[in-house]
């Protein structure tokens, strides 16, 4: 079982085993996570999708006021080492990696990718974390793809995290055909309703789910679950 943390936006905490792990932290500046205490969160791992701000603002703050390592592509971890961020490991598509507490493979998402100061961060990505605990998706911002069946001919998933606020990233009606290309039927629903873009009818993702025969998990922010 993997304990799941919602921090709001794409930000979440997962807990396997003993190590904790931050995805997307986006904390300082989404007024609707103001009641978080970042300095609580205490990750051992950080990893990142791709390099907009609403996905990278504490990446700096959390992996320097813990030691944690931040765990991204090739040109988002080169910006922070150079802003002298220590603790690091970059990846690449379609690349895997063992750390301690399981198997991350990089994997592509369409989307862009630019870092706060202008800066190319590389192509964005999602990762594929399968451990002992449990093995699921973690799609970042993309659009819907036939790349993502590929998740499911290599893994068996037990959830995925899935964008739904559309504008940007894919809308809820993409988000379910996402979860059938990688073969879930547990969709937990980020990046939405944190700005007026990406406002979505709640009611209406839920009922779009569950005629499609899907659970659809929407937290929220500061919300604890164990799947």
């Amino acid at each position: 079982m993997i304990k799941i943390t919602y921090y709001g936006h794409s930000s979440f905490l997962l807990e396997i085993g003993d190590k904790r792990i931050v995805f997307d932290p986006f904390f300082r500046s989404n007024p609707k996570a103001s009641h978080i205490d970042i300095n609580e969160i205490r990750p051992d791992y950080v990893l990142v999708s791709h390099g907009h701000n609403d996905h990278v603002e504490d990446v700096e703050f959390l992996v320097n006021s813990t030691d944690a390592v931040l765990v991204s592509n090739f040109e988002i971890v080169n910006w922070f080492a150079e802003k002298g961020v220590k603790n690091h490991h970059s990846m690449n598509h379609g690349g895997s990696k063992v750390f301690d507490f399981g198997k991350v493979k990089y994997v592509n998402a369409i989307h862009s990718s630019t870092l706060p100061d202008g800066t190319s961060g590389g192509n964005p990505g999602g990762f594929v974390i399968k451990s002992e605990k449990g093995c699921f998706y973690f799609a970042g911002d993309t659009a819907l793809s036939y790349d993502m069946k590929l998740i499911k001919e290599e893994f068996d998933l037990d959830f995925a995290f899935l964008p739904i606020g559309d504008n940007y990233t894919m809308g809820m009606e993409d988000a379910i055909k996402a979860a059938d290309f990688v073969g879930t039927d547990k969709i937990i629903g980020m990046h939405y309703n944190t700005f007026p873009d990406i406002e979505i009818d709640l009611e209406n993702a839920k009922k779009v789910a569950l005629q499609a025969g899907k659970e659809l998990i929407l937290l929220n922010i500061g919300e604890t679950i164990t799947l």
